[in-house]
Parts: structure tokens; sequence; C-alpha cells
């Protein structure tokens, strides 16, 4: 008698605290009843396919990342040239993964393959004709450049998404390259502004300028041609007031002084005017970099470029080190946009949409409907069932699949599964087999009866028997859950984690529960002679 108190006691404890995670706040939350917010934190989430939102499929232009570095080593390679006064012809960048030095003198040979030492860490050199020499990427750091720009690129979308506040997005990598990420963005309702942040770039650079700003590129050119390290960067100039701004070029070194990788913060600020401005602080190494490059170059223009374009350009009175800010015409939403780009760090390479679907809530509050009406007709006829053919034995049934479902919805919101139109179909799976385990069980029970067993011994062997079954089908069904939560991206996981909780959950149901609802039927009656089963 005691360890069946101590039974309905743990019983009684699961149905409290599952109640109290799982049903209660679905059901505060659809009324509009005050709960704590503690409490509510633990109300069950909804997918895409039932909250509404966005559905995006991105592709990482790889090629990207390997052309950074192209670009950077050959830069770099240009500038150590000039210093050791090795006269080259040009330095051409055919691709992404190669580029090729021209001209190199023949008197020069040697010192130039001493310069190009720090190079050969992550390019192999060949040599050709008339003093050329090409460059080409490695296999292996073409491969990890690949990779870590996907990885870096999914990283970065997660910050910006977890700062835009979207509750449970879904951020995988996919795709036979393993190039593409899947976005899903549940309740999202501004998608334009969702795609921009997701999709800008990112990529501040802050560059001295040699020459401008100029209203034409021609300007700024020498013979037609950019000079030899430097490049052309569009800005915005002033417009006459209640005209468009027009488009002005500035002429600037190509290696940047500090970039976005320098960043240590960015904030919302004004101007010296009192507009909205961007205010950003340098890491120490970044403040070192760039206290020396404005220290050398006061009198300048320091180009603060981001995404490809001059935003402003403020001249160098005296040397700065770990503080900036950018100003331009922004609006306070554009500021705070801006902010939390930065904050999250460059893309390190541009994105292309493969796939955009958009999901309105009226789609999703339809599908949570029909859902829930399959669910509550799915337990009805299997509770018809199970009453018609078990008779009285099929009300423990019925207990124990109700506690069942309850112990589902609280573990899921407990662990902030986020609930989808396929999770309900493992909702509705979860009744069958939880059912088909109560099946077992009874059936059990029947031959021992039909053995002119007792019926405390009948319940006995029925459970005890049965139970290895039940632990070995379960396992097996968890293996499968296991891989498809694996290999499986989206609706596909959210199946497999409410197929798993169920199965859980079921497993201490199905025995536990329904054996004590016998023993507590069998305790008030001294003499057993017959099981209504």
């Amino acid at each position: 008698m005691q360890n069946l108190r101590w039974k309905i006691l743990t019983i009684l404890a699961v149905l409290v605290v599952f109640v109290s995670f799982g049903v209660y706040p679905i059901v505060a939350a659809h009324y509009g009843v005050h709960s704590p917010a503690w409490l509510m934190e633990y109300q069950l989430k909804l997918g895409l396919d039932l909250k509404g939102g966005v559905h995006l499929v991105l592709r990482v232009q790889t090629d990207d990342a390997l052309k950074a570095l192209t670009d950077s080593e050959s830069e770099r390679l240009r500038e150590d040239l000039q210093k050791a006064g090795i006269a080259i012809t040009n330095i051409v960048v055919p691709d992404p993964a190669h580029f090729r030095v021209e001209g190199v003198p023949p008197a020069q040979d040697a010192a130039f393959r001493q310069a190009a030492v720090d190079v050969s860490a992550n390019f192999d050199r060949s040599s050709a004709t008339n003093g050329a020499y090409t460059f080409t990427m490695k296999p292996n750091i073409q491969v990890n450049l690949r990779e870590d720009a996907v990885v870096q690129a999914r990283q970065t979308i997660e910050r910006r998404v977890n700062e835009l506040g979207v509750a449970e997005p879904q951020i995988a990598q996919q795709g036979a390259n393993g190039d593409e990420i899947l976005v899903q963005l549940p309740g999202v309702t501004d998608v334009d502004k969702a795609k921009s942040i997701i999709q800008s770039t990112g990529m501040l650079e802050l560059k001295i300028v040699e020459q401008g700003p100029s209203s034409t590129q021609e300007a700024l050119m020498a013979n037609g041609q950019i000079p030899q390290g430097m490049e052309l960067v569009p800005g915005v100039g002033g417009g006459a007031p209640g005209e468009p701004a027009s488009t002005v070029y500035y002429l600037v070194r190509k290696v940047a002084a500090v970039t976005g990788h320098d960043l240590r913060s960015a904030r919302p600020t004004v101007d010296e005017n009192n507009q909205p401005a961007v205010g950003f602080s340098l890491s120490p190494e970044g403040g070192r970099k760039f206290g020396k490059v404005t220290g050398d170059n006061i009198g300048k223009l320091l180009a603060i470029i981001l995404d490809g374009k001059v935003q402003s350009a403020p001249r160098i009175d005296d040397r700065i080190s770990g503080e900036g800010r950018i100003h331009g015409s922004f609006t306070q939403e554009e500021v705070q946009d801006l902010c939390l780009i930065l904050r999250s760090g460059a893309l390190p390479a541009t994105l292309t949409y493969l796939q955009e679907r958009t999901i309105g809530p009226s789609l999703g509050a339809d599908s949570v409907k029909s859902g829930v009406l399959a669910s509550v007709v799915g337990l009805l006829l299997v509770a018809s069932f199970m009453l018609f053919y078990y008779r009285l034995s099929g009300v423990n049934a019925c207990v124990a699949l109700v506690l069942n479902l309850v112990i589902l919805l609280g573990l899921m919101a407990y662990i902030g599964a986020v609930m989808t139109l396929p999770g309900i179909a493992g909702f509705v799976l979860t009744m069958g087999i939880g059912v088909d385990s109560n099946v077992l069980i009874f059936e059990r029970i029947k031959e021992e009866l039909e053995a002119q067993r007792g019926v405390r011994a009948s319940i006995n062997a029925g459970f005890s028997r049965v139970f290895l079954t039940l632990l070995d089908t379960h396992i097996a069904a968890l293996i499968s859950a296991a891989f498809l939560f694996q290999f499986g991206t989206g609706p596909i996981r959210g199946f497999a984690v409410t197929l798993s909780v169920g199965l859980l959950s079921n497993l201490f149901t199905s025995t536990f529960v329904s054996k004590t609802l016998y023993e507590v039927a069998l305790s008030r009656r001294h003499q057993v002679a017959t099981l209504s089963i």
C-alpha cells in the first residue's frame, strides 16, 4: 500500500508539472488570462507553417572569399615590392584563385622570390616567360575558405536574426555542395527589412583618400587608367536644397587602414548637426593601426566606406585612435539597422536568393485549427475503439493516453521545441503508438487470464513480459527519429522532435501509469474474480 501511494503521488506530481508548463500557458494565452511572465515563457512555440512568416533559401557565393584573399595577397605583395624597389610591370587577378605578376626584371628575380616568400603560405608559385609569375591558391586553402565562408555566413545571419528579436528562427546549412543556407523566420511581417538586414554585406572599411571627391571618374584617372594600388569608390555628394544628392567619386588606397574585423562595438549617436549617426569603437589592435595611419596622413581625407560606398569622408586633423563616427543622410531606423549589421559582423561573401516564400498568419491559423481538429477526432475515435473492445480496461488506456499527450505538450514547451505541421502529425502518431502499447499489454493479460491464472498475476505477467518488447520497439523508433533529426531540415526535424518526446512519454504512461491505475482499481477489492477486458 505504501508503494502504491508513492506511485500515485509521482503521477500527480508529473501531471501538475506538465499541465503547468504545457497546457496552462496555451489556454491562458488563448483566453487572455494574466499569468506570471516566467511561466508564459514556456508557452509552446509554433513553427513557420503554423505561425506564418518567411522561408528563405540563400546561396553563399564562396568565390568571394577566395577573391578577397587573392586581392589581399596580391596588394600586399605589390606594397612589399615597392618597398624593396623592385619595378614590375603589373599585377593581374584573372580569377578568384589566381593572380599573375608581370614584368619582373631578370636582375631582380632573386629579390622578387625573396619578397614573395610570405605569399607561399597560401599560394603555389610558377614561373613563365618574360619575367612573369603565376600564383595559384593551394587546393586545401580553397576548400577551407569555402567551408569557412558558409559557416561564417550562417553564424553572421544567426546573430543578425537574433538581434531582430525573431522567436525560434530556423537557420541551417543545406544543399549538395553545402553552400546553401535555409532561413525560416516565424512571425516576421516586414519581409523586405528582414531580407535587407540578412543580405547586407556589412563590410566597413576606412581608407585614405588620395584624390577627390570628383563628379566624374575620368578626372581621377591617369591616362584613362586607375593608378596601381588605388581604386575608385562612389559616394553621395551634397545636392542643392530640394534636389536629389549627386554621385561623386573618390580615389582611395586599395588596402584599407582598418576594416570591420577591427570593430569592437557600434551604437546610435548624433553628428555635429544633431542628425542620426553611427558611433563605433575599435579593438586595441584596430586602434593602434588606425592611430598610425591617421597620424601619418594628417590633412588628408579619410573615406568611411560601407559595402563599397563612401558614407562620409572627414578631414584628418589629428591622430585618431579608438573611436570614430559614420554620418550621412540616415534616418533613425537606418542607424539602428546599420548598428545591428556592424555589431553582427561582416558577411564573408555575398548571398543570392534561391527561394523565397511568405506564409501568411491566416494560413498558419487554418493549419492549427485543422491540426487540432485532426488530433481531437483521432483521440475520440481511438478512445471509442478502446472502450468498445476492452470495456472498462479501455478507460485505463484512455486515461494513460490523455496523460501521455499532456506530458508531450509539457516536455516540448519546457525544452523549447517548436511545434510544426509535421509535428502535429507526430502528435497524432503518438496517440497511435500509445494505444498500440496498451493493446500489446491487454492482449497479453487476456492470454494469461485464459491460462486460468489469477487476475493480479495476469496483470503483473502482462506488464512484465511485454515491457522488453515495448522497450525494443521504442528504442528502434527513437533511432529512426534521431536519423530524421540529424539529416532532415525544417519540418522533418519538427516531426522527429515530436515523435521522440512522444515515445519517451508513452513508455512512461503505458507501463508505469497504466499499471498503477490497475493497482488502484484492484486495491479496493479483496477478492478479484474477473477483469473487464
